[in-house]
């Protein structure tokens, strides 16, 4: 676990966010709460409850609250918050960029949005974002309703460092699927820091097919 004096951290320890997303839980709209397990840098283990996120991509008015699970080298599942109805995610297959759909963070102090607007012109994608709070962005892109997270810092805070807390449970469930978890310059992203993840800039999430593509287009 994370010391609370020492901000240091074990070889072995569980990783909790109780509301991830709180602007979005006091809006009533999409929120999360996220847990991992991380082992020797690594995440081996997420879970992650969105109450409000509609169960069904294709009937986003309907059924609402998803359960995210993944386990390391074992898939990664959508159940229902009662842990019925289980189903294994596969990230889009989408090898086109004009034809993806990109999720981003509501808050514009949580991410560049005008930069992100810039690459997307730039990949040709005239579809409109997908925006949300929360790791649900991460499940969204596992179940392959969105083909692509992206979350460039802020201009009001260039040098932010993520919490680890904030993308542990996320990136092990879209890896899982079948998806591609690096920071915005292609590095792996490290939990090893201590409860920021000091190596890394930004976050970029991905169905793996276009992820080399969209890191050209952010190092352009």
């Amino acid at each position: 676990w994370i010391d609370h004096t020492s901000h240091t951290l074990r070889e072995r320890f569980w990783t909790l966010d109780p509301i991830d997303g709180t602007k979005g839980f006091l809006r009533g709209d999409q929120y999360a709460i996220a847990l991992a397990l991380i082992e020797d840098r690594v995440v081996k283990f997420g879970v992650m409850a969105c109450p409000n996120l509609y169960w069904d991509k294709d009937q986003p008015q309907g059924k609402r609250g998803c359960l995210f699970l993944a386990l390391k080298g074992k898939g990664s599942f959508q159940m229902d918050l009662r842990g019925g109805n289980r189903k294994p995610l596969s990230v889009s297959k989408t090898e086109v960029p004009s034809q993806a759909l990109f999720s981003e963070s509501v808050e514009p102090d949580h991410a560049d949005h005008l930069f992100h607007q810039r690459i997307a012109q730039k990949l040709n994608m005239t579809r409109p974002s997908l925006r949300l709070d929360s790791q649900a962005k991460y499940g969204i892109v596992a179940r392959g309703e969105a083909t692509l997270y992206l979350r460039v810092p802020s201009p009001s805070e260039p040098g932010y460092k993520e919490n680890i807390w904030d993308h542990a449970a996320g990136s092990i469930i879209a890896e899982e699927a079948g998806g591609k978890v690096t920071d915005t310059l292609g590095n792996p992203l490290d939990f090893s820091s201590g409860i920021r993840m000091e190596k890394n800039h930004g976050i970029l999430v991905t169905n793996g097919i276009l992820h080399e593509v969209v890191l050209k287009a952010l190092k352009i």
